[in-house]
């Protein structure tokens, strides 16, 4: 696999990382129809354990076959697909080698009602055993358990990165004092983005911020430094600015559904504002697949920036 120098000015951010993490997260910058172009789209299949199989997979009954979403990612030229443990070992053979694969390995789901949290669901054994490029894992920055999520994540990234696999970092801010608004306010979503390069993510996964600012401390700031929010583009910039100068790979999250028209203008903020991609599942897999195969090579159009 010859690298681009993309690929290369993007590794070389990564100091201290072992050789094979490093190469693994190469693995998935250079795969697909964006190989080498520095920009990612990921298929992010872990709904089933978030919401439920018929809020998940009802609208395209197809779906709810493991083996179409790494089809459909693997004929769309994605970069990369996640999934939980059973969605990726009920495929893995089949498939193996044909994409990069994430093991999320921990999960939620919406029967519990506690303070938020997730279950540790998978190891990094598991990852290894399934042929994958990297683990994902959640945090939810303002739980009363995120201090313990920080603390798995340290232990199973130390393992990873020992074991030559990239670290893939869902930072979604939830629950504490946070406001349902607040969990999205672009204040919030640059701190959660920020924690996770902080605790070493190879690829940071965020939700699309909005305009609203949710910590008063933060908004004296923001105000006295003039810290353009005003636009979708200026806010993903600055949730960019927040990991390291731009000298981590960031994806946007995309979302609960909406129509095609919104996604390609996120994209394209996206790509303005020097995000690296869109990890976008529900808009895809829950369309009928010719449908969502034509959405996701306008995404990448996009990302080329050909549309």
């Amino acid at each position: 696999m010859k690298l681009t120098r993309k690929v290369q000015e993007i590794l070389s951010h990564y100091e201290g990382e072992t050789a094979g993490s490093k190469a693994n997260l190469a693995r998935i910058l250079m795969e697909g129809k964006l190989g080498g172009t520095g920009k990612l789209v990921i298929l992010p299949v872990d709904q089933g354990f978030e919401h439920g199989p018929a809020r998940s997979f009802a609208p395209n009954p197809d779906a709810y076959d493991p083996h179409y979403h790494f089809k459909l990612a693997i004929d769309a030229g994605l970069s990369a697909y996640a999934a939980p443990l059973g969605m990726i070992t009920a495929g893995a053979d089949t498939f193996a080698g044909a994409i990069p694969l994430i093991l999320k390995v921990n999960s939620a789901n919406s029967l519990y009602s506690g303070v938020a949290d997730q279950a540790v669901t998978a190891s990094v054994d598991d990852a290894l055993r399934l042929g994958c490029a990297a683990i994902g894992f959640t945090i939810y920055p303002g739980s009363d358990n995120s201090f313990a999520m920080m603390e798995e994540i340290r232990a199973m990234s130390e393992e990873a990165r020992k074991k030559g696999l990239a670290v893939v970092i869902w930072s979604y801010p939830r629950g504490g004092k946070l406001t349902k608004e607040g969990e999205t306010a672009v204040d919030v979503c640059a701190y959660a983005a920020h924690m996770a390069a902080l605790l070493g993510a190879h690829i940071i996964k965020v939700k699309p911020p909005t305009a609203h600012i949710e910590q008063d401390a933060a908004k004296k700031v923001y105000e006295a430094q003039k810290i353009n929010t005003s636009t979708q583009k200026d806010r993903y910039a600055h949730i960019v600015q927040a990991c390291f100068a731009g000298k981590r790979v960031v994806v946007f999250s995309g979302g609960e559904s909406k129509d095609k028209n919104a996604i390609y203008d996120d994209a394209r903020a996206i790509r303005d504002g020097g995000g690296n991609g869109s990890i976008i599942g529900r808009n895809t897999f829950q369309r009928p697949r010719a449908e969502a195969l034509e959405l996701l090579d306008t995404l990448i159009k996009i990302y080329q920036g050909k549309a």
